[in-house]
């Protein structure tokens, strides 16, 4: 797991740790001395500790006039035991959202598990955006987390599975990944998930 960084090729665009609206603001990172870890695993230390545990991330861009972020995760979304939705909602979203970020796209490729448990975090996130036209969109879930997912209920909050599956983000420009989900979420009423 150690050589799984988050995607870079956006830096020139934007990075956290310099964006003073950004909860990740002023952070240092050591690039030589690996600290964090999933269980017994080391991580890259690029990945930034939000309060879970099993869960880490990196805000990879926040588009303020558009009010969209995009967010890769990795490790394990637990939040049965470590109440991971909490941190993310309390420590990420709420710091975003006062600047005006009403959609969230989180990169969920290398999320091995997800074990949920209420949707009651979810609902709120949801509720503190929709109002403003946001939504909250899980791309690139594996097939076993998606049916966890569904089996909690989430695709009442959140865009996952179908066709927010299988997309390819990474050679595209930040603003052009924002506007095809973003055109993806808007072409139908009805969330999806497989």
């Amino acid at each position: 797991m150690h050589d799984i960084e988050p995607h870079f090729k956006w830096r020139d665009h934007y990075i956290a740790s310099e964006d003073e609206r950004s909860p990740f603001y002023g952070r240092d990172y050591n690039e030589f001395q690996y600290t964090q870890k999933i269980y017994n695993y080391y991580i890259h230390p690029q990945w930034d500790h939000f309060g879970s545990s099993t869960l880490y991330m990196k805000i990879l861009f926040v588009d303020y006039e558009e009010g969209a972020a995009i967010i890769e995760l990795i490790g394990e979304w637990n939040d049965c035991l470590q109440n991971d939705i909490m941190f993310l909602k309390r420590d990420i979203v709420d710091e975003l959202t006062p600047h005006d970020i009403t959609k969230y796209i989180l990169v969920c490729e290398n999320v091995l598990n997800f074990h949920g448990s209420d949707d009651c975090y979810y609902e709120e996130w949801y509720e503190d955006i929709v109002e403003e036209s946001g939504w909250i969109c899980f791309i690139n879930a594996l097939d076993h987390v998606r049916d966890e997912m569904k089996e909690v209920q989430l695709q009442h909050f959140v865009n996952f599975g179908g066709r927010f599956n299988n997309i390819i983000w990474r050679p595209f420009q930040p603003k052009m990944v924002i506007k095809a989900i973003d055109a993806l979420v808007h072409s139908d009423v009805k969330r999806l998930t497989y």
